[in-house]
């Protein structure tokens, strides 16, 4: 039996080939669908506002009001009447400053300059006449070492007696060096007194011993009184 189908034909040769091309066109039909867009017709409208003239009233004119001209200017006398200064105005003499060769030059007497006192203050190791502490006028006639140890011994004295230590600085054990600073000013009096402790109420019983100094001779310069600062250690130590 023969076979009827001619064997060379091979209907499945390009079947592949037509698949892709039949699926290309596909989606080429598909986008194009998507992206196909239609448009309304558009008019022509005229988007200006319908504005009626509504102006239409007469508008009257302003009348321009006529000022009358300014009156002409008053006519010139025709005599000129000239009116004579009666009055004398006194003239200003102006006196030249400059001296002349024939004039006295009169001298000015001297003019007396009263020195003005500074208050200048003499440290004691250098002053002339040290301050004399009372009772020290014996030693006045022994020369200036004599009186500054005698100043010195009393000043001595004086803290001795007077020394009281402070309880509260007992209870807390404080103790230590105050050193006081004053000055012995130009009447005899006690001034201008600095504390340097460790503790204030150590400071303030060296304040009151040196606040019952006596009243003292006033230590000379030269001969005119100067103030005359001092200084003085007092220890304050517990037994």
């Amino acid at each position: 039996m023969e076979l009827k189908k001619n064997p060379k034909a091979d209907v499945g040769r390009n079947s592949g080939l037509y698949f892709v091309i039949g699926l290309f066109l596909v989606m080429l039909l598909t986008y194009i669908s998507f992206e196909w867009k239609t448009y309304d017709k558009t008019n022509d409208y005229d988007i200006s506002m319908n504005v009626e003239d509504d102006l239409d009233e007469e508008v009257p004119m302003t009348e321009q009001i006529k000022t009358p001209p300014p009156p002409p200017p008053p006519a010139a006398p025709e005599i000129i009447e000239v009116v004579e200064d009666e009055e004398e105005v006194e003239e200003t003499v102006i006196e030249s400053t400059e001296t002349s060769q024939e004039e006295e030059i009169v001298e000015i007497e001297d003019v007396a300059v009263e020195e003005v006192e500074e208050d200048v203050d003499v440290p004691f190791a250098v002053i002339e006449d040290v301050p004399i502490y009372p009772g020290c006028e014996g030693e006045k006639g022994k020369g200036a070492k004599a009186m500054r140890d005698c100043f010195q011994t009393m000043i001595q004295k004086h803290v001795v007696k007077n020394f009281r230590y402070p309880e509260i600085a007992q209870e807390m054990g404080v103790q230590g060096k105050v050193y006081v600073n004053f000055v012995i000013q130009k009447d005899g009096s006690i001034g201008s007194v600095r504390m340097r402790g460790p503790d204030k109420n150590l400071e303030a019983e060296a304040a009151r011993i040196i606040g019952k100094l006596p009243k003292m001779t006033p230590g000379k310069q030269r001969g005119r009184a100067v103030r005359v600062p001092f200084s003085l250690p007092i220890t304050f130590k517990l037994q």
